[in-house]
């Protein structure tokens, strides 16, 4: 992995913007890294990688994608049965800033100080996202990355439209943030990257046997606190959640794979199979070899 990484960067050299070089494009079965670095979206294909970030664990596959502040110290692992394709965007220093100034200010402003090296520096939320403009964003960045030749002011130009669109999901986290219960803001905000942390947990090892104890926990709240937040922010509990995470990844396995009905059941985390039927046929109106009879 470590050649196939080099010989990208090689690549690369000929990209680069305002010293950054913006895309890392791989595929690998296994690999580990960990560091810090630039304001940075993670998307995969063909299977996951898991990240460590701070107090989160965040799984990141082909239907969302994962955005980390920059200098965020986090450690990323690869282990699949086949090759996960990887395509990272690296945000060149002050970009979403000088974005997020321009979209502050009037066109007056603009005019009389355009200058947006002092403009406040954008926190984040670090979580998984699954905005439907930013997966196109992404997706029509990949293909023009791909299809030589290479044009570096296009790929300049949609960094910026890019930022543009993180700035406005940006906006929507603020806005769920104001759901939670607290007279301060600093408080809500806490609270909800909290919560996150144990949704995305929840969502990570989904496979696993999870308490409400042990999501609390990576969240670093109470049970009850958790539950009573989770509930409001999300509009249901976290084992709803972990129920539906389930099941769909059932759903998944069942259209792609021979496995067993048994064997996804026990791999997607049920430890019954008759529960796990009874459960699948509920919200999919059809037993899981019904299901697999679509294929």
């Amino acid at each position: 992995m470590d050649r196939i990484f080099r010989h990208i960067e090689k690549e690369m050299t000929h990209v680069n913007i305002q010293g950054c070089n913006p895309i890392l494009h791989a595929r690998s079965k296994n690999y580990f890294w960990e560091g810090k670095g630039a304001l940075s979206v993670k998307t995969f294909k063909n299977g996951r990688a898991f990240y460590q970030a701070g107090h989160g664990h965040f799984a990141v596959d082909e239907g969302n994608y994962l955005l980390l502040n920059r200098d965020q110290e986090y450690s990323i692992t690869i282990e699949s049965e086949v090759p996960v394709e990887s395509f990272c965007i690296f945000f060149p220093e002050m970009m979403v800033e000088e974005v997020y100034h321009d979209t502050m200010a009037s066109n007056e402003q603009l005019l009389d100080n355009p200058d947006f090296s002092k403009s406040k520096s954008v926190d984040f939320v670090e979580k998984t996202y699954s905005d439907q403009w930013i997966a196109a964003a992404l997706l029509q960045i990949k293909a023009g990355y791909t299809n030589k030749p290479f044009d570096r002011t296009w790929l300049e130009e949609k960094l910026y439209e890019l930022a543009y669109g993180l700035l406005k999901a940006h906006r929507q986290v603020n806005n769920e943030i104001m759901k939670l219960p607290s007279l301060k803001a600093s408080t809500r905000k806490e609270l909800y990257k909290r919560i996150q942390i144990g949704h995305e947990f929840i969502s990570a090892y989904f496979d696993q046997s999870l308490t409400l104890a042990d999501i609390a926990r990576a969240a670093c709240l109470s049970p009850n606190h958790f539950l009573r937040n989770y509930k409001q922010l999300f509009g249901m509990s976290p084992h709803q959640f972990l129920t539906e995470k389930r099941l769909q990844e059932a759903n998944r396995l069942l259209l792609q794979t021979d496995k067993s009905i048994t064997a996804i059941c026990l791999e997607v985390g049920f430890q019954s199979p008759s529960s796990f039927s009874g459960l699948f046929s509920k919200r999919f109106s059809m037993t899981p070899s019904q299901y697999r009879q679509k294929r």
